[in-house]
């Protein structure tokens, strides 16, 4: 399993590749660029830009709009964020 920092870095390449994907709406390409500077921050703690992060791709996961192939996407990426511990 990465560690936190590495799957951190992981997550930041997948909101990267989604923010790029001209297929998704821009609603959420804008959303997966938020979430990108949140978890680029690092004046706060590793496990509160996860939770921070989860919390904001968790309120676009619902979007009618969203492609099937892009939800996966998300999903996985909350999948990988989970893993960070919070402490």
């Amino acid at each position: 399993m990465p560690n936190p920092d590495e799957t951190i870095r992981i997550c930041i390449q997948m909101l990267q590749n989604i923010n790029e994907d001209s297929t998704i709406p821009r609603n959420i390409r804008r959303v997966a660029d938020e979430t990108k500077s949140v978890l680029q921050d690092d004046s706060k703690s590793i496990g509160l830009r996860a939770a921070t992060a989860i919390s904001m791709i968790d309120e676009i996961s619902n979007d009618p709009n969203m492609p099937v192939h892009a939800r996966t996407r998300i999903w996985e990426l909350v999948s990988q964020l989970e893993t960070v511990p919070l402490d």
